[in-house]
């Protein structure tokens, strides 16, 4: 009797040892309870914040106010990063790292509401809208009738070319097998190279292809004059580099080349480039201005963005030169950088940073007052605009010089998540169990504050900011890959 005894105790001891440390009444080991905070954070942004598998940028804690770059309604979710298409390279950063398809099914979710809210025009606003009255005043593409007159797709700030990016990354993922998806990518992809001006630039904005003949191949060069007062006209189908623009637009074609292996893809990156050497400036400023008009001369867009050469987009320029040989080995775009580096350097600020804006010619340091006033003293800025940016220089001079040496390095597709991930930046255990535990019983991270446009009569001041998910589900996931067995 005492045997039997003996083994059903053993038998069952064997039992609660094969089961996961928190069914035997144990603290699970770290690596386990990071996976299981992973887990919470995005059933709980699913669950308690998502509006048909979209996002916004922030919300109280009670969700009762909500925001993306303006307020909100519970019908909308936001392009523009960091909103839905930022979000959904979360999730598949979470598939990756985990290999749980639970992520994957969370990504191909957002990649819906993407889908839902693709303008005919090819590519997406700012937001979609989620309500069916609302949405008829929008021409989406999955919708049924005529559709609404709101057609305009943007490039500004990597709205389209965000949302293209996931979704391009999410029908990889899938094998290409979601129809919706895919024939949202392939419609996107044939609308940016179909709107493409002949000299290789785009709009900001855009819904049909403009007339070729009012954009002439020509190369850039300085204005007889220019007004110092803003004249309000027109500028979205000015060629912009302005908010990287058009250098987003090259690296999702770029991208495209590597997922689908098409050359048109990169065919039509390899134009885009081509525009950034007609748009290189003459002597004395040999960089590039944020716009330009169809005369190839700097131009005004809005109040505070002067016809000028730009320290901060023109490092970005160099950037995508640079990528563009990476990609295909051809010289000629590496030919403009030399004297680029040398014109930037020489620009540089007192205290080591670029101005957003350089006179045309004089090289003179341009500001703005709050009230607008165009000036060359930096004492009465707005706060909203980054009239003084940082200075890449060094590092842009650096990957010049490794790539002249070494030659092109043709790129592999992406990885599905939109960050570059790296061993040395592996967060430490402290840091990723902080994260995990800052979890609420919802399974959403609070922080401090008030939304920037919520209304004075709201008293919430904790709130829901995508920004920190992004920031977090990062952290845990890289924390899960470097504590791989």
């Amino acid at each position: 009797m005492m045997r039997n005894w003996s083994v059903a105790l053993a038998l069952s001891l064997g039992g609660l040892i094969g089961l996961p440390a928190s069914l035997r009444g144990e603290e699970p080991p770290l690596r386990e309870r990071i996976a299981g905070a992973l887990r919470r954070a995005t059933d709980g942004f699913r669950k308690e914040v998502a509006t048909e598998g979209g996002y916004l940028w922030r919300y109280t804690a009670d969700l009762s106010f909500r925001e993306g770059e303006r307020p909100a309604t519970a019908t909308m979710v936001w392009v523009q990063p960091p909103g839905t298409p930022s979000v959904g390279l979360a999730y598949l950063r979470a598939f990756e790292a985990t290999g749980d398809p639970f992520y994957r099914d969370a990504a191909r979710e957002v990649a819906m509401a993407l889908v839902k809210g693709q303008l005919r025009s090819g590519g997406w606003d700012y937001l979609i809208e989620f309500d069916p009255k609302l949405r008829a005043r929008y021409a989406y593409r999955v919708d049924p009738g005529p559709g609404g007159k709101q057609n305009v797709s943007t490039l500004d700030d990597n709205t389209t070319q965000e949302a293209l990016r996931f979704l391009m990354r999410v029908d990889r993922v899938l094998e290409f097998q979601d129809q919706a998806i895919h024939e949202a990518v392939e419609y996107a992809l044939g609308r940016l190279i179909g709107i493409q001006y002949p000299n290789g630039a785009w709009p900001q904005r855009f819904t049909d292809p403009l007339d070729p003949a009012k954009f002439p191949v020509k190369k850039a060069s300085y204005p007889d004059s220019w007004s110092r007062t803003y004249p309000g006209k027109d500028y979205k189908a000015f060629y912009t580099l302005n908010d990287n623009a058009i250098s987003d637009t090259i690296d999702v074609l770029l991208e495209a080349s590597r997922v689908y292996h098409d050359p048109k893809y990169e065919a039509s990156a390899k134009k885009g480039g081509d525009f950034f050497l007609l748009a290189q400036m003459p002597e004395p400023q040999p960089a590039w201005a944020q716009q330009y008009d169809a005369d190839m001369h700097p131009a005004w867009a809005r109040k505070f963005e002067p016809p000028s050469i730009t320290g901060l987009e023109s490092q970005s320029a160099i950037r995508t030169l640079l990528e563009i040989y990476r990609e295909t080995g051809d010289a000629k775009y590496l030919e403009p950088i030399p004297r680029a580096l040398a014109y930037l350097r020489k620009s540089r600020l007192p205290e080591g940073r670029m101005a957003r804006f350089y006179e045309l010619k004089t090289n003179t340091p341009l500001y703005f007052t709050k009230d607008y006033q165009l000036t060359e003293s930096d004492a009465d800025m707005p706060t909203h605009y980054g009239f003084k940016v940082g200075n890449g220089l060094d590092n842009i001079g650096k990957l010049y010089e490794q790539l002249r040496t070494r030659g092109p390095e043709k790129q592999t597709a992406e990885p599905t998540n939109s960050g570059a991930r790296s061993r040395s930046n592996k967060p430490n255990s402290e840091q990723a169990e902080a994260v995990a535990n800052a979890l609420d019983s919802r399974g959403l991270w609070l922080t401090e504050g008030r939304l920037k446009t919520q209304p004075p009569e709201n008293p919430s001041r904790r709130q829901i900011d995508t920004g920190t998910f992004l920031k977090n589900v990062q952290i845990l996931c890289r924390y899960l890959e470097s504590s791989r067995p």
